[in-house]
């Protein structure tokens, strides 16, 4: 039986053994581009959020979430600075669980409230689907975390 290989699964052999060196070079990279693309979207997106926190207490209070004063700042700063966390790799399991957290709000939103299901929630589930294997992963290589050697 061939030892457990994380790039290649549960003992399964490639196709073309050559590439194995390839993808278990590129692993750790591939994880930081993904984690700082994913949270550079974040930031963007919660920019104009964090310019004006208090921008969108109707629209928080709109969805049951009382008193607006205290979630339009807090969904602003969780998009901005959980994105920039996470693109840095800085507290990566706390922004990318909170990230997250929003992120599934923002599914149930389009989703039920707004009546689009899956197509109008299909962007959100995407992006937390990709805060969760951060949430479970970490940052790893390429991160503030791993050059402070400390992690959650």
């Amino acid at each position: 039986m061939s030892a457990i290989d994380p790039v290649q699964g549960h003992g399964s052999r490639l196709i073309i053994p050559a590439l194995g060196n390839v993808y278990s070079g590129l692993a750790g990279l591939s994880e930081a581009v993904l984690r700082a693309l994913a949270g550079l979207a974040l930031a963007t997106h919660g920019y104009g959020k964090i310019m004006d926190p208090f921008g969108n207490i109707g629209m928080v209070e709109s969805l049951g979430f009382v008193p607006g004063e205290i979630w339009s700042p807090l969904l602003a700063a969780t998009e901005f600075f959980g994105g920039l966390f996470l693109a840095a790799g800085f507290l990566t399991r706390p922004a990318a669980l909170a990230t997250t957290i929003v992120l599934l709000v923002t599914v149930w939103v389009h989703w039920a409230v707004q009546g689009q299901g899956y197509p109008g929630a299909e962007k959100s589930i995407l992006w937390a689907a990709i805060c969760f294997f951060f949430v479970i992963h970490g940052a790893r290589r390429f991160s503030i975390d791993r050059i402070i050697g400390r992690a959650f």
